[in-house]
């Protein structure tokens, strides 16, 4: 009778394998998706931003700065995709808790505005390093907002991403002293961090309440394009409307009807955001939104080192360096929690 048992033990143990395998597999391919796809987002952008429009030797160019309506075009860009993938793959079936998803686009795409706008009042090192610790109120936004708890692993590794993207933007050298930072862009960077935090709460609460409202089904949970769809388009209303308030949607307009190519770059980011975003609600629901955030926030140092590849002159000094490596040993200690079949149970306390 002893045969029997022995001949039970190994497939368990090999079955666990398999899933821990198969997990590291999902994640590698969240990942590959999100930096790919948000690398370009990102060029796309910077070029939208950053460029002078109409200029020549004798006139300054005019710079584009209609924030509401480059979201109103990515997020209605997005919903779109979504509702595309909805007709394509099908819903769930399930009960949705609309309004959180709902509220959660909401301030999703508030935390955004609020980044983007703070680029008008404060230095780019500041900007990044405000929003590179996001993985802090996601955390604290999940905790209060969702219920979660968390493993000393998950704080470990956020205290040395958020600790090696700080050293990494305040290691370089020291370049040409522009304007100082205003006040009203920390407060713009302080606002895009509550909504972090508050988006990050929102996602887990929807895991919680989908539960609550489909008692019968343990593991119901909205489709990654129900997910997209529903969050995107309560950006894009609140961006049209925030659009039409300030002047950002008439007055973006007439600047693309000058400068037509603007409006080609911001449609053509507007769908590398979609192919990531797909990317994105597949990271959340298969792993949730603090890993999520891990994901976007090492990209761009990742995004960082490639623009030094390509261009040898912005060297990189020891300090960022040594800010690198702490963000890559964070990802290892993600990635060793998550390989290691017997951290699974201490991990997954799934009481929202």
């Amino acid at each position: 009778s002893s045969s029997p048992v022995e001949s039970r033990g190994p497939p368990r143990s090999s079955a666990a394998t398999m899933g821990a395998v198969a997990d590291a597999f999902k994640l590698l391919f969240a990942c590959a998706g999100i930096f790919a796809s948000f690398s370009y987002f990102a060029v796309l952008q910077e070029d939208v931003y950053k460029k002078e429009y109409g200029g020549s030797d004798k006139v300054k160019g005019e710079k584009f700065a209609f924030t509401f309506l480059a979201l109103t075009a990515e997020r209605g860009i997005n919903a779109a995709i979504a509702l595309l993938g909805m007709a394509v793959l099908g819903g769930s079936g399930i009960k949705i808790p609309h309004k959180e998803i709902f509220n959660s686009g909401i301030s999703q795409m508030l935390a955004m505005a609020a980044s983007n706008e703070a680029l008008r009042y404060v230095s780019f090192p500041t900007q990044v390093l405000g929003k590179s610790c996001k993985m802090v109120p996601v955390m604290a936004g999940g905790i209060v907002l969702g219920g979660k708890r968390y493993s000393f692993a998950e704080y470990l590794q956020v205290a040395l991403i958020t600790l090696g993207v700080s050293v990494f933007n305040f290691g370089g050298k020291k370049k040409k002293v522009g304007k100082p930072d205003q006040p009203f862009g920390l407060l713009l960077l302080g606002a895009s961090l509550l909504m972090d935090a508050v988006t990050g709460g929102l996602q887990d609460r929807v895991k919680a309440s989908t539960k609550a409202l489909n008692p019968s089904d343990p593991k119901a949970k909205p489709t990654m394009h129900e997910s997209m769809f529903w969050t995107n388009a309560s950006g894009c209303l609140v961006a049209a409307a925030l659009g039409l308030a300030t002047g950002h949607l008439t007055e973006g307009f007439a600047f693309c009807s000058r400068h037509p190519e603007v409006l080609q770059a911001v449609l053509i980011y507007s769908l590398a955001s979609a192919v990531g975003q797909n990317f994105i609600y597949y990271t959340i629901t298969q792993f949730g939104p603090l890993l999520l955030s891990t994901v976007t926030t090492t990209r761009k140092i990742f995004s960082t080192v490639y623009s030094v590849l390509r261009n040898p002159s912005n060297s990189l000094d020891e300090m960022q360096w040594a800010g690198c490596t702490l963000v890559f040993v964070g990802l290892a200690v993600e990635l060793l929690e998550k390989a290691l079949p017997s951290k699974k149970p201490a991990k997954d306390p799934k009481k929202l």
